[in-house]
């Protein structure tokens, strides 16, 4: 089945067809490092995430780019409130960012480049948009005139009479037009500046992302995605200001976006009390668990955020991680070499199984009905297992190979568990009970559960993905 992609300039699906043969440019917005990522950030990184995992896996020669953001307003706003350097305050979330991708299993960037790290680029970029007549200086600050672009507005739907409706609250009266928008920032007493044709300053928030992705990847990119809330105006302006420094249309061939997080069916803010990072909710929860939770929803639909429906997904990974515990066990027991004539028929099941995986990962990455599918095929291993306790070596290798396969491309079933069956009930029980006492940061006597645990001959590891239990070594 050919990819198809939703498009949000052309609001509808389109065979995805590379600009160039079988490479495919991919830029993805990055974080403004200033503060804590949270889970929005998360449901955004985790999607696009799987999204190049599929494009490689469809063998395109992927080149993954996701920029960082370490010279911005708020991250000057921040270090003056705190009374730290800007730089020194973006290195250190950058660097936490990284971390918390990492605990998620998003898989980096082939390039992240850096804003400080590119203003010779970004300096010659707003210098031709000058020499073309699309861009004008005024006392040190370089603006984009907006009435010289052609199509403005066309990716968020708005005219430019409505964008210059919604910029009268920041009203310049040294702007040509009020919707124009900075390039170029005249330095203010206490902010990082970079020396310019213009004079001490630095860029605006959306000239960098022209600037880097034209390096990396050329003057047109293939896909160009973000969460929904970049539309406008960030990547309307990346449009105008792209297509007009270079001349080549389109700049992005496939715009594509994340739907919005919201948390119990509020928007996430800290004045709700309901702003939750990304390594707070990693403490208590399988990174795993996460990804199931989001990956559970299309990428381009909302999702609400629940404590109880995080827990839906923890008992359904719970069931994933049950199976391949299964099919491990089969494998472990050596079973015979070679498989009977039902066994085989099997075999066509876990194709199918994978091609019904692949074919919903086509539509548009449909992670919901993919993750059906996987569902349906652990229903189906787990009779054929209670029927075939002793089904051969190569099958049930088969059936492994496409959990593990399949649980790739999602992020998921990276580390194999022990069957909760397989413990002994006291076992499981004191495990829920540490669990929760866990929860309520009662660590005394979690730790004391810990040692009745073992007690009993098993031990436990608080790895990143989660809890895991071995039988203790006897010496």
């Amino acid at each position: 089945m050919p990819l198809t992609v939703f498009n949000t300039l052309s609001q509808r699906k389109e065979p995805f067809v590379p600009l160039s043969g079988n490479r495919v440019g991919i830029y993805i917005c990055g974080p403004t490092v200033y503060d804590y990522s949270h889970i929005g950030h998360a449901r955004t990184f985790v999607s696009f995430d799987v999204i190049v995992k599929h494009l490689r896996r469809k063998s395109f020669d992927v080149l993954h780019v996701v920029n960082i953001t370490n010279v911005d307003d708020k991250i000057i706003r921040r270090a003056n409130e705190t009374g730290r350097n800007p730089m020194e305050l973006a290195d250190e979330f950058e660097h936490i960012f990284y971390e918390d991708m990492d605990k998620l299993k998003v898989s980096k960037a082939d390039v992240n480049p850096r804003v400080s790290d590119h203003m010779p680029e970004i300096i010659a970029v707003i210098q031709s948009l000058i020499s073309k007549d699309f861009a004008y200086e005024v006392d040190g600050d370089v603006y984009f005139d907006v009435r010289k672009a052609n199509g403005y507005g066309r990716l968020s739907g708005q005219t430019l009479e409505e964008i210059k409706a919604g910029a009268r609250v920041e009203v310049d009266e040294r702007k040509r037009y009020q919707a124009d928008f900075a390039l170029w920032k005249k330095a203010k007493p206490r902010e990082p500046f970079w020396e310019s044709p213009w004079g001490k300053g630095r860029p605006g928030w959306h000239i960098e992302c022209t600037a880097m992705s034209m390096k990396y990847i050329g003057p047109q990119v293939d896909v160009h995605g973000g969460a929904r809330d970049l539309i406008f105006p960030h990547h309307e302006n990346e449009i105008v200001q792209s297509e007009a420094a270079t001349g080549k249309k389109p700049f992005v061939k496939y715009w594509m976006h994340a739907g919005f997080l919201m948390v119990e069916g509020e928007k996430m803010a800290k004045s709700l009390g309901n702003f939750i990072v990304i390594r707070d909710l990693l403490k208590n929860y399988d990174p795993e668990t996460f990804r199931l939770f989001v990956l559970s929803t299309h990428y381009r639909s909302p999702i609400d955020f629940s404590y109880s429906s995080l827990k839906q997904a923890e008992s359904a990974l719970g069931r994933l991680h049950d199976s391949l515990a299964r099919v491990e066990e089969v494998i472990a027991s050596q079973p015979v070499i070679d498989p009977t004539v039902e066994e085989e028929a099997f075999d066509a099941r876990v194709h199918a199984a994978r091609n019904a995986f692949l074919e919903a990962m086509d539509d548009d990455f449909n992670t919901p009905i993919a993750i059906s599918h996987l569902f349906d095929f652990v229903r189906e291993v787990n009779r054929f297992i209670a029927d075939h306790p002793k089904a051969s070596y190569s099958t049930v290798k088969k059936i492994r190979d496409a959990f593990l396969d399949i649980g790739g491309m999602l992020g998921i079933l990276k580390e194999p568990r022990m069957r909760e069956e397989s413990l002994p009930q006291e076992v499981s029980s004191l495990l829920e009970e540490r669990q929760r006492l866990r929860e309520l940061r009662d660590w005394k006597k979690a730790d004391e559960i810990r040692a009745r645990i073992l007690s009993l001959g098993y031990v436990l590891e608080d790895t990143r993905e989660g809890v895991k239990v071995r039988k203790a070594v006897k010496r």
